[in-house]
């Protein structure tokens, strides 16, 4: 499971979080920091990893282009380093079964509307 944290998300949350998902990354350590957002989304196309944003943009390119890349997309306001670590933690099992399972082998987007998940 390879996911991209974009801009729009700290770098130092990889290091944060690589014990949960080993394969994660950002764009700035891929060399995308000031990449535009096809740019980006071509680069994970390539290399087989999921988008995780804040940015609507991404959901607008798969709507045009389809997937992959699958977008996980976080609609609702920025949050701080430590409230992400325990979101993500708390949602990786949902994005793990959303990027993994047959059932949603046909959904490109993983849509979280609130930050505290259930």
């Amino acid at each position: 499971m390879k996911l991209l944290l974009d801009q729009n998300l700290s770098y130092r949350l990889v290091r944060d979080l690589e014990s949960v998902v080993p394969e994660l990354t950002h764009v700035k350590l891929v060399g995308l920091q000031d990449a535009e957002d096809h740019e980006i989304w071509e680069y994970a196309q390539q290399n087989n990893h999921t988008i995780i944003t804040f940015d609507a943009d991404f959901h607008e390119l798969q709507t045009i282009n389809g997937f992959p890349p699958k977008v996980v997309w976080l609609r609702f306001g920025n949050m701080t380093r430590q409230e992400f670590i325990d979101f993500f933690q708390h949602t990786i099992e949902k994005i793990r079964e959303f990027l993994l399972s047959e059932e949603f082998k046909n959904v490109g987007c993983l849509e979280f509307r609130d930050r505290y998940i259930a």
